[in-house]
Order: C-alpha cells, then structure tokens, then sequence
C-alpha cells in the first residue's frame, strides 16, 4: 500500500500528453475495469463489487458480485463470474436469463451486446433491453462473427477478436441487425467507444491509443493516435471529454481535452 500511495502523489501532479491532461482519479483500489456513459462512471474491484462514482466518491452498487459493469443508454448492465447477465433495476441488480455473456456492453443506442467466453456474439433489442425491470428470460439475437470485446455507441460499435484484430460495425437498435464488419488496421486487447463516437483502445504492451478521423461519412476513422501514459493501461472508457483508466496494477486515472 506504501508503494500505492506513492504512485498517486506522483500521478497527482497533472501531466499533459497529445492534448490530453492527466492526473490520478478517484480511487477505489484496486480497480478491475471502469466504464463510463451518460454522465455515468461505474466500476468492479478485483473484490467483484460494482461501484459508482458520485462527484468524488466511489459508493457500492447493489449486492451482486459481478466482474464486469457497464452504463450508458440502456441503464447499467453486469456480469458475474459464472457469466450471468443482470440490469440494475429500483436499488439492485437482477437477474436476466437467456445467455450468458463474459463481457456486456450498454453504451449503444438503447441496445445491449455482448460476447459470451467462445467468442460469440449477442444482442439485445432495445426494446427489450430499456424496458427489462423483472426478473425474467429474454430472448437474445446472435450476431456474426467472433469477438472477445464489443463496445457500441449511437454511431457505431467497435470490437476486438481473440487475435487481437480490430473491427466497426453498426447496430440497429430495435432489430440488432448489422451493416458488416469492417477490419480497422490495428492490434488490442479492448476497444471502448464513448457516446459521441470517440474510439480508444488498449494493446497488449498497456498502450492507449485514440482513432482519429471519424466522421458522419467516415464513421470507422482513418488513423490512430498514440497517447503516452506514465504506467500500462489494462482497461479504458470515455464519456464527456473525460478519458478513465485503470492501470495494470489497479490505480484510476483521469484524463481531460
């Protein structure tokens, strides 16, 4: 913890890289994974115990242990460690059966995906997925492809397969139809896309990387960025100008443009 303490006086002095100042968030030590949407930050500690971040405290989120959690459009959605799927619904979060998922993502436009631990692809309808408030069994559209992380927004989802390729596609909400994929040159380990359609992602070396170039004609972008961090990045999200990190050994990180 010593050696912690030290590492966040030092990240406590802003530092700017590409645009981007940087400093150490709040902390909930260790972190796993962050996830930030809809004016939301929510997090799971190596503990699995779901967090939310109000202002500058990290307060506890319901009494299911989960892995993984994710907020934007469609409410804040988790997995556990048996890969159950749960919505965060009146205090707590309950469970949704029809498939199992390793990751889930809520960040699109009122749908939610996900991939289960064989690298399948689901989808949830929108109208299901918004309107989800008892525990029941839904009925989940499987999508081509492979991947190991997928992560929407309104513009678009991004995902990364088991090697490591970089993929865009688009989501129809209420259908959960797809537009193809299209392979982005790259190499990561996760891909997160914030609400607006800006896209980062974490290589396995713990490098950050931003896609620039992405516009209404050209949603997949066309180049990448590389954003240097003073410590290796596990997991990244964005939300409002607002870049979070966790680090490989667990510190928060906030960043702003």
């Amino acid at each position: 913890m010593k050696a912690v303490a030290v590492l966040l006086v030092v990240l406590s002095f802003l530092t700017v890289s590409h645009g981007w100042t940087c400093k150490a968030g709040p902390q909930q030590f260790p972190a796993q994974q962050i996830d930030a949407g809809e004016g939301q930050v929510v997090l799971t500690d190596r503990d699995s115990k779901a967090y939310y971040l109000s202002e500058s405290t990290w307060f506890e989120l319901g009494s299911v242990a989960l892995k993984h959690v994710s907020v934007g459009p469609a409410g804040i959605w988790g997995v556990d460690s048996s890969d159950k799927v749960y919505k965060y619904v009146a205090g707590d979060f309950i469970l949704v059966n029809g498939q199992t998922l390793q990751q889930v993502d809520a960040g699109g436009d009122g749908q939610v995906v996900g991939v289960t631990s064989g690298s399948y692809i689901y989808c949830l309808k929108s109208s299901i997925a918004l309107n989800y408030s008892q525990v029941g069994s839904v009925s989940w559209n499987e999508l081509a492809g492979r991947l190991m992380y997928f992560s929407c927004s309104p513009l678009g989802c991004w995902g990364v397969n088991a090697v490591e390729q970089i993929f865009y596609t688009r989501v129809t909400p209420n259908t959960c139809d797809i537009s193809g994929w299209i392979h982005i040159p790259g190499a990561a380990l996760m891909a997160e896309v914030g609400t607006d359609g800006n896209v980062f992602v974490v290589n396995r070396q713990g490098h950050v990387y931003q896609r620039t170039g992405i516009s209404p004609s050209v949603p997949q972008g066309t180049d990448w960025l590389y954003i240097p961090m003073c410590l290796p990045i596990k997991h990244v999200s964005y939300d409002l100008g607002q870049l979070w990190l966790v680090t490989k050994g667990g510190i928060i990180m906030q960043c702003s443009n």
